[in-house]
């Protein structure tokens, strides 16, 4: 993808205190291995675990993970049910410390101190980021030798497992394709080719000299391979309906075919349908209509701000 220019996200920020609780609901998880690939990486050159912070946090599914890793640990997000929801969680730090919730941009970082951070993540959010911006601010708020951690896990697939999964992952694309990606934003684009054009410090005008270009380091987890707690997952396609609604492209072709919301020709449901046919074909009898989902691979990035 060559354009990378910024759009911001409105449609997760829009979100009302159900959606965002339902969000919470049906997210997946990550995997031990993707908390511990960063905490290593930090750790091995220097870094400290005093305290995180976590840009992007939506419901704060990630903070929860990472806040066991630190003293003190705070998420923000621009989004304000997002942070009500995550404010309702009961949520501790390794201290047994309250993790702290505020509602601020990625691009601001309003309320958190110059240096005063080690380590900042952002979960599957990066791609939302006007990145010069985020970057010079975060250049601000991390301590000399702290690092930034992102990471991406691209869109779900059908497991090679599943009955007629080639059929099934070659219906997918075209559902994206025809019906999504219409709806699709430059942060979509960024997921599906695993942040292969997200900007990074040296790429912004002017750069942001601060970080470390020789420290940037990249982990892949191959497609298939154990990403999200838990392995990989199976759904029922009654649950696999209401995961996939969550996606953005998904809440903006809602709001563009509001009649359509709830009725058997919403997209969704129509590739619902589409599944269980191809279950169907593969003899998969009726009421035993599962899919096994699989990352078709997935990237931790983590950069350090120079010690100097």
């Amino acid at each position: 993808m060559s354009d990378t220019k910024h759009t911001q996200e409105s449609t997760f920020r829009s979100y009302g205190k159900d959606e965002s609780k339902r969000y919470a609901q049906l997210r997946l998880a990550y995997h031990s291995s993707v908390y511990e690939s960063i905490i290593t990486q930090h750790t091995a050159t220097g870094g400290q675990l005093d305290s995180l912070l976590d840009v992007g946090c939506g419901p704060g599914l990630a903070t929860r993970d990472l806040a066991a890793y630190f003293k003190h640990a705070t998420g923000i997000d621009a989004g304000e049910s997002m942070i009500e929801v995550a404010q309702s969680m009961d949520m501790k730090t390794s201290t047994s410390e309250p993790v702290v919730f505020k509602l601020t941009s990625a691009e601001n970082m309003a309320g958190i101190g110059d240096n005063s951070i080690d380590v900042i993540t952002a979960a599957n959010a990066a791609h939302w980021f006007d990145m010069p911006k985020f970057w010079e601010r975060a250049s601000q708020v991390l301590k000399p030798g702290g690092s930034v951690a992102m990471w991406t896990s691209g869109e779900l697939v059908a497991h090679s497992d599943t009955p007629n999964a080639t059929k099934i992952n070659e219906a997918f694309k075209r559902w994206q394709k025809d019906h999504l990606e219409a709806h699709y934003e430059t942060g979509n684009f960024l997921v599906r080719d695993q942040y292969k054009g997200l900007p990074m410090p040296w790429d912004a005008t002017p750069p942001v000299e601060q970080f470390d270009r020789a420290s940037l380091f990249r982990k892949y987890w191959a497609p298939g391979e154990e990403f999200h707690a838990g392995g990989d997952k199976t759904f029922s396609l009654d649950l696999f309906e209401k995961m996939f609604s969550t996606s953005s492209p998904v809440t903006r072709w809602r709001k563009a075919h509001p009649e359509a919301q709830g009725t058997e020709e919403d997209v969704v449901r129509r590739m619902k349908n589409e599944i269980e046919m191809l279950l169907r074909e593969a003899g998969v009898p009726e009421g035993k209509d599962v899919l096994k989902g699989a990352s078709p691979g997935a990237l931790i990035m983590v950069v350090k701000k120079s010690a100097a």
